[in-house]
Order: structure tokens, then sequence, then C-alpha cells
């Protein structure tokens, strides 16, 4: 007797680390990654243009679904990394990405993995450069370390809010919080085009790459909504040294709020991965323009002044009290 699962493959069925690499993921590889065949590839930016670096990492049962489709689990690993980039108004110039897969895992689900991360990088033209691929005992885990470019000098950090300046928001708020909601609740029999639409916003969400570079000079403070729009709100404050007021009407919400228990709930759900910004107001009409130049509506939903913290208040002015700010990791 061996030991070994009896639904896990055999040692001579199951394809070595090198063989995962060379069959699904060499495939993806750009320039500089030399098909993924060296110990590490090289970049070389352009010519007056910096380099910007994130990473992420989601694990199975947290960050998405058991039963989430591989190729949007892909789509979301790097479009997450890609909106942090689009927060800093950074391009893609490629990425690195580890996997732990559980031993037991099928060899499809990586196929469609990989299918799925090669077709999302296409759409937002970028390549893989290399990474690491392990197995474990426990949960998946998957990350990913994006890489961007931009003019030197200009990227938009989160410590340049300053009193007197609006605050805005990009798209919609709580779309991929009721999406998450459907799915876990079983609610997708008979299911809306709304309904769908907040699926796909939680398992595919829209990097506003085209955005965040059109804020370049713009924007004195920017952050994307991860976490929840509260508590993002709460770093960009805590970083620029001041305080945050909004409006809790003027939130531009997803139709189905209600599902999550409203306006409130919708505002801390996350997953959001809109842009969530502020500017001088002279600037306004600027932005407005630049939202719709890149196919994104963009709301003014509050106001920095001089203090410490966030504040969400009601039509009437009156204070919005929240059981919980947003998503908190630890």
């Amino acid at each position: 007797m061996s030991g070994r699962n009896p639904t896990e493959p055999s040692p001579a069925q199951k394809p070595g680390e090198f063989d995962l690499i060379g069959r699904y993921f060499a495939p993806l590889a750009g320039p500089g990654a030399f098909g993924l065949g060296d110990d590490a590839a090289v970049l070389t930016p352009p010519p007056g243009q910096q380099l910007v670096f994130t990473a992420d990492a989601i694990i199975a049962g947290v960050h998405f679904l058991a039963d989430d489709p591989a190729g949007d689990v892909a789509a979301k690993l790097l479009a997450v990394n890609l909106s942090d980039l689009a927060a800093m108004g950074a391009v893609g110039a490629g990425y690195l990405i580890t996997t732990a897969w559980p031993r037991v895992l099928d060899e499809d689900w990586i196929a469609d993995f990989a299918q799925g991360l090669g077709t999302a990088q296409a759409e937002h033209e970028i390549a893989l450069l290399g990474g690491d691929t392990v197995a474990t005992d426990g949960p998946m885990c998957l990350s990913l370390t994006a890489i961007g470019e931009l003019p030197m000098g200009s990227a938009i950090r989160r410590n340049g809010a300053k009193a007197g300046d609006n605050i805005y928001v990009s798209g919609r708020i709580g779309d991929a919080g009721v999406g998450l909601r459907i799915l876990c609740d079983g609610l997708m029999d008979g299911t809306t085009p709304d309904h769908q639409a907040a699926v796909e916003r939680y398992r595919r969400p829209r990097p506003r790459l085209a955005l965040g570079q059109a804020l370049r000079g713009l924007a004195s403070a920017c952050i994307d909504i991860s976490d929840g729009l509260v508590a993002d709100l709460g770093h960009l404050a805590a970083q620029s040294r001041a305080a945050m007021t909004v409006d809790l009407a003027a939130i531009p919400l997803s139709p189905l709020a209600g599902l999550i228990g409203g306006a409130a709930a919708a505002i801390v759900a996350g997953d959001d991965y809109e842009l969530l910004f502020t500017a001088a107001p002279d600037d306004e009409l600027r932005l407005l323009d630049a939202g719709q130049e890149t196919g994104t509506t963009v709301s003014r939903i509050g106001r920095v002044t001089a203090g410490r913290g966030v504040e969400v208040v009601d039509a009437a002015g009156v204070k919005v009290n929240l059981a919980q700010p947003g998503y908190r990791h630890f």
C-alpha cells in the first residue's frame, strides 16, 4: 500500500513543474522572458519612463469561490493588480506569477486558468515575464506581481489630497458585493441581466487603466477600491493627513444594492476596483472630460477638509454610522 489518496493521480501520471510551465505558461511569455527558459527576465523601460511595481495574492475560499471558473480566477488575479497600476497612473509592462496548486487539482483546471490568463493579458496588452510553480497541501494560493511604466515623476500618490479638494469616484459602487451575495446565496436560477452583470463585476473586475493615465497631472491623490469605498478613502485620508467627508446620496450605487442591505452596505462591500481620487475644484471640467474620453463615469461624492478621518453623511448632513468601514485582512 502506498498510502496515496486514490483520487490523486499517480506520480507517473502527474505533470512536473517544468511540464506545466512549458505546456501552459511559456506560450504567455513576452519579450525579455526568453520563453521562461532562463533564471530571470530582463526588462528595459523606455527612456524617460519609471517602473511601477505591485503585488497581490488571492486564496481559494477567501478571495474567490471554490467553484469560480478557472478562467475567471485568472482574469481577476491579473485585473486586481492592474487596478493598482491604474491608481498610480501607470500602464502595464509585464507581470510575474507564482502559483501554489493543490496536489489533487485536475490538470484541466490549470489549462483553463492559463487560457483565461492569456485572454486577459491580450486584452490588457501585457505579457508574462516569469514566476514560480509549487504544490501545496493547503488551499490554492495565487500571487501576481505586475510591473507598470509611467513618465518620470508623474505617479499619482495617495498623499497629495489637500483641504478644499473634491472627492471623486469612477463607475458604480456595490456591484461586486451584490455579485458575491448572488453566488453565495444561490440566486443564479432565473437570473436577470442585472444579476449577471453583478456576478461579472465580482468575477471579472475592470481595471480603469485608461482613466488612471488620464488623471496624471489632474488628480491630487488616488487609490483603487478593493476593501470598500469607506476603508480605502480612509487610506487616502491617512496618507494625505486630511479629513474627508462623503455624501452618501451622491455615491453612484448598484441598482441591486438592496440585496446586500442598501447604500450603507454597498460602500463597505469591496471588490469594486474603481478609482477613488481627489482633485482641485478648478479641474472638475477636465476630469469629467477625461472620464468621457475613456468611457468611464466620474462622480463627485465629497470634499477634503482640514483635520483627520472619514465621515459619511446623509442628504440632511447627518453622520451615517457604519458597522464596519470595509474588509479587514487580519
